[in-house]
């Protein structure tokens, strides 16, 4: 399969990058080239929202993406120095330009149609490795962020990670009626997307044990949980049915600033 370059400032990864990325992987694997901090500027007239450091720790942790590379220059050369044997683009990004660059190289060019990019597939739940913990998790998710990859990231180190979101009801019944901000689907699409977790569900429980049926089917050895998201319910739950129960400090990345959800989503 040929290396396939994705360029850009992946400057808040939702889901339609997403499915951008995953659709560029099945044209081989994904190198990404992302632009610094000033080339966003540059190209975009603003500062990106996210400064490069996380920019480049979450689309590091995209399971679509094999590799990625700070772009410096912004020359197009960059794309052979990578080993690039083809250019993925969004529709909005084809250019005549970019397309006789690479038909000048022998770089193949594909434009990824936005109605390649509708819906939200539902990645497979995987097995789980031999002999390894359990690992689950559950939570709204309803803004992924560099925050909720290093919870996923710390907890995939303690075992095979399952994530439960919450289904909509259950978020407008816990949160309020201007919540979940994107629907169960998608952030249920979301969270299965990055590397560290195994497989991703939505919950079809109620309150704030909405994953009990989850967990029954699942069975996994730990519930884990930051310290905003420990609840007397959990505790009880998981002393009541054998579970062990971890409560992680919420903490950034290394060099990294604290995201919340609510923060960024404006509400």
């Amino acid at each position: 399969m040929v290396n396939v370059i994705v360029s850009g400032a992946f400057d808040d990864v939702q889901a339609r990058q997403m499915r951008f990325l995953q659709e560029a992987a099945r044209l081989g694997p994904v190198h990404a080239l992302l632009w610094t901090d000033e080339m966003v500027e540059r190209r975009t007239g603003k500062p990106p929202r996210f400064p490069l450091a996380e920019r480049e720790y979450v689309l590091g942790a995209v399971r679509f993406v094999d590799r990625v590379a700070v772009d410096e220059s912004g020359a197009a050369e960059r794309l052979l120095d990578m080993g690039g044997q083809a250019l993925a683009v969004l529709a909005e990004d084809d250019a005549p330009d970019r397309r006789a660059w690479c038909a000048a190289r022998g770089v193949a060019y594909h434009v990824i149609p936005d109605s390649a990019l509708d819906g939200f597939p539902e990645l497979p739940v995987g097995m789980g490795t031999p002999g390894r913990k359990k690992a689950i998790v559950t939570g709204c998710y309803d803004y992924l962020h560099s925050g909720h990859v290093r919870f996923f990231e710390e907890v995939a180190a303690l075992g095979d990670l399952y994530v439960v979101v919450g289904h909509d009801a259950n978020v407008r019944l816990l949160k309020g009626e201007r919540h979940p901000l994107f629907p169960e689907a998608q952030r249920r699409y979301m969270a299965s997307s990055i590397r560290h977790v195994t497989g991703a569900l939505i919950s079809t429980g109620h309150g704030w044990m909405d994953a009990a049926p989850e967990i029954d089917r699942l069975r996994p050895d730990l519930y884990v949980v930051n310290e905003d998201g420990d609840k007397p319910e959990k505790r009880e739950f998981c002393a009541a049915h054998g579970l062990e129960y971890v409560v992680l400090k919420r903490a950034p990345r290394d060099g990294l600033p604290r995201r919340e959800s609510t923060a960024l989503r404006g509400f």
